[in-house]
């Protein structure tokens, strides 16, 4: 039994430390990002130009073919 109880606390004590540097590389990873974005603000922000607009029709034609599937579907017609 004692056998079973060292082996148990091993591994529990092992997993904790995993835990523990896996917490501690994502919060750095996190600021890592914080201090990318605080660099480049501007990045993030698209220029204005007609690439929105057609990124939305493009995105609006497949809602309305998918739309279309979805109808065949629930008619029973077999694409």
């Amino acid at each position: 039994m004692s056998e079973q109880i060292v082996i148990a606390a091993t591994s529990l004590t092992a997993i904790a430390i995993v835990a523990f540097a896996m917490l501690r590389g994502w919060q750095g990873w996190l600021t890592l990002k914080e201090h990318e974005l605080e660099q480049t603000p501007g990045r993030l922000r698209e220029p204005d130009t007609g690439s929105a607009l057609g990124a939305a029709r493009i995105e609006l034609s497949d809602l309305k073919e998918r739309i279309r599937k979805l109808e065949a579907i629930a008619s029973g017609v077999d694409l």
